[in-house]
């Protein structure tokens, strides 16, 4: 099920400026803090050694940039989250995709190499491997999509046939290219599969409920008709909706 989301809806499912689950994703490691602590410091250094090269007469005008530069380690992940979502929110239109799980498997990928000395001071190369987690997703229509994660605790409760939703991103009106998923749900687990957190999950959670009782409330409005001998089958399709959220 391909249900079409109002331009309101989706910026406000992956909103302009990060979230608190995006900022804490972003800040990262302590050693990522390190690294935009150092960033900060070199920037008051820098700001300091123009104020004493120009003079006195240019510390009101260098003032900010020391401020905002000395406070690089406490704002720097809102600014790499908005760019990441900025990423998401170029694409023109968006859907809410139901399908089910159709596979899902653990594999181990090569994230980095070090080099280290061994006991016989030679060279040699380590492998840094991550436990990954595959999703593939899909429907009766054919469509199917594969997303890696980095495996968590949290996944363990993943299998085959559960239902899946996600947010799919196009720039074609009728979303027949999809270019961008974003995070899955699996809503019978209450389970997200994702790396960083694009979603406002409390919004989306609100969106799937909305959309699952305005899909029951329809199919106990519409008049039941007797039933027939069985005809040719033909494939199943899963329709897409036309109503916009």
């Amino acid at each position: 099920m391909l249900v079409p989301l109002t331009r309101q809806k989706f910026e406000q499912l992956i909103p302009r400026i990060a979230t608190g689950d995006q900022y804490r994703y972003v800040w990262g490691k302590f050693s990522d803090f390190l690294r935009r602590l150092l960033a900060s410091v070199v920037a008051v250094v820098v700001v300091l050694l123009l104020r004493w090269l120009l003079g006195e007469g240019f510390g009101g005008l260098l003032l900010p940039f020391g401020v905002v530069g000395g406070f690089y380690w406490l704002w720097g992940p809102v600014l790499w989250a908005s760019l990441r979502n900025a990423q998401y929110r170029k694409y023109k239109y968006s859907g809410f995709f139901r399908g089910r799980i159709l596979d899902v498997y653990i594999s181990e990928e090569l994230i980095g190499r070090e080099e280290t000395v061994n006991n016989k001071g030679e060279l040699v190369y380590v492998d840094n491997l991550e436990r990954r987690l595959n999703v593939e997703v899909g429907d009766e229509t054919g469509f199917s999509i594969q997303v890696q994660v980095p495996l968590r605790r949290s996944h363990k409760g993943i299998a085959r046939r559960q239902v899946a939703e996600m947010i799919v991103l196009s720039n074609r009106a009728d979303l027949s290219n999809i270019t961008k998923v974003t995070d899955i749900y699996i809503p019978s687990r209450d389970i997200w599969v994702s790396d960083y957190p694009f979603l406002q999950r409390d919004v989306f959670v609100e969106v799937s409920n909305r959309i699952r009782r305005d899909r029951l409330e329809s199919e106990e409005e519409s008049p039941r008709t007797p039933r027939r001998p069985p005809q040719r089958k033909e494939p199943p399709q899963l329709p897409r909706q036309d109503r916009e959220w």
